[in-house]
């Protein structure tokens, strides 16, 4: 499938402003996390902005980039522009979209997410972590998929909840925002408007599952550090330098 790799990057982040343009080790954060897009080697890679310095820094390092909307209220909506205006032929059969802040991401952890993808049935594939701290089963900020097994490396999401679940004996996982799109699902995921479930717990994947779309969970090894704080940042760099 001829595959297109979207890395959305917002300047306006409210804990950490200006984080895409951090400097890691001698690099923006956001030249990091396209280098280790570009190492999965599933496509071509371009980062979607709404800052004109994210897009020349990312130039200047020998990435693409192209100009978004400052309007827009998730990553889905910024790379289904970008999408548009990459690829106004429609070749592009397959959109990945990997997260801006995660500068140490493995590769592999990247290419785990078009996995669930060799199923013509699934629409959206996606990332998941088995939970082994008993902390992060009870925080609200760390998401939960619940699924049914399909194989010891794949689940069929049910749902997504910040609530500790399912209940009973038996793994719960933490749900890494990592998304393989095919181009119709994701026409079709932002034309919806948003759902109960999505606002409710502000969790905008339940608007694919309320629409009945269909979503499966590669299980991966280890939740890719999510930079979204200053300590978050000392820690990329701690990692990287």
């Amino acid at each position: 499938m001829s595959t297109l790799v979207l890395v959305p990057a917002r300047m306006a982040s409210t804990r950490l402003p200006g984080k895409p343009l951090a400097d890691i080790a001698g690099l923006p954060m956001i030249v990091h996390v396209a280098r280790r897009a570009a190492d999965s080697g599933l496509g071509r890679v371009v980062v979607a902005t709404d800052t004109a310095e994210v897009a020349d820094a990312v130039r200047r390092h020998g990435f693409e980039a192209v100009m978004t909307r400052v309007d827009h209220q998730s990553g889905s909506d910024r790379i289904h522009e970008a999408l548009q205006a990459l690829d106004p032929a429609r070749t592009i059969e397959t959109v990945v979209n990997v997260q801006g802040d995660l500068p140490t991401i493995d590769p592999g952890t990247v290419r785990a997410v078009f996995r669930p993808l060799d199923n013509p049935a699934v629409d959206i594939a996606t990332l998941c972590v088995e939970i082994v701290r008993d902390d992060e089963k009870t925080n609200p900020n760390v998401v939960k998929i619940v699924g049914s097994p399909l194989s010891p490396t794949r689940l069929n999401a049910l749902y997504f909840t910040r609530a500790t679940a399912p209940w009973g004996d038996g793994p719960l996982y933490h749900h890494i925002g990592l998304y393989a799109y095919r181009r119709a699902a994701l026409e079709r995921f932002v034309s919806l408007p948003p759902s109960a479930l999505e606002t409710r717990e502000r969790l905008e994947q339940l608007r694919a599952l309320e629409a009945g779309m269909r979503i499966e969970a590669e299980i991966v090894d280890a939740v890719p550090l999510g930079v979204d704080t200053p300590e978050d940042l000392e820690r990329a760099r701690e990692l990287l330098s």
